[in-house]
């Protein structure tokens, strides 16, 4: 067999198997306790016979849904996209809120599902609750004057800015949980540390100051919102017709 006719690692490419009898699990009962598992253990403590004894059965009930651990994963990732509406475009200029809107729950959605992150670079999302969220964006961005190729470059655009903070945020809030700390008792653990690293670096010893006592939530999001903005800036410009930013 050539490497062009070997069939593709995706549960989305696979045909669906003839159904001959009701089995006492469903796909839908297995994908939704795989997401409970991977919420409190993570993707590295997902196992197909861990998964089994959840549910009170046997991995081989499972296998008559999913081929192997991967296709769960795949099924897994599709259903937490599933938390994800369309935005709402029922007035072609508020393409920026409605853009927004989606980028500000898709960084909900990874932050609920930390274990997520680390899986959208690796396996195909072709799930369609991903493709569906995807169309409708796009959707979205073409009634706004984009065209089509446009629209899929600003989109491409905002989830790779998403993922890559949000990703980062998630490692870090994933650090926390089992340190068993909160960011508050976790920055005046650090503290005392900082002070002497910062003095020989002026900005980042104003940056720590200023920022010493307030909301380390409220932070995360005020540098999410103003990198969002700065995207959302340039695309706008690009939908004016007006020079790239230099």
């Amino acid at each position: 067999m050539t490497a062009d006719d070997r069939p593709i690692p995706s549960v989305w490419a696979r045909p669906g198997r003839e159904k001959r009898e009701q089995p006492a699990l469903s796909r839908q009962q297995i994908v939704a306790e795989a997401v409970r598992l991977l919420d409190a253990e993570g993707v590295d403590a997902l196992s197909m016979r861990k998964l089994g004894t959840r549910l009170g059965a046997g991995a081989t009930s499972l296998y008559r849904h999913v081929a192997n651990k991967d296709e769960l994963v795949e099924l897994a990732v599709d259903e937490v996209f599933g938390e994800l509406r369309a935005p709402d475009m029922g007035d072609p200029e508020r393409w920026r809120e409605a853009t927004a809107a989606c980028a500000q729950g898709l960084r909900a959605v990874i932050l609920r599902h930390p274990w997520i992150a680390s899986m959208l670079g690796a396996m195909a999302n072709y799930g369609p609750n991903l493709m569906r969220l995807s169309e409708d964006l796009l959707g979205t961005l073409e009634t706004a004057g984009f065209s089509l190729a446009e629209a899929n470059s600003a989109m491409s655009a905002v989830f790779a800015y998403v993922i890559g903070m949000t990703s980062s945020e998630a490692a870090w809030l994933t650090m926390l949980a089992r340190s068993g700390q909160s960011e508050d008792e976790w920055a005046e653990r650090l503290k005392p540390a900082l002070e002497g690293l910062t003095r020989t670096h002026p900005r980042l010893g104003a940056l720590f100051t200023a920022h010493a006592d307030e909301d380390p939530v409220r932070l995360r999001e005020q540098e999410f919102a103003y990198g969002l903005d700065r995207i959302l800036d340039g695309l706008a410009l690009a939908r004016a017709g007006g020079p790239a930013p230099a």
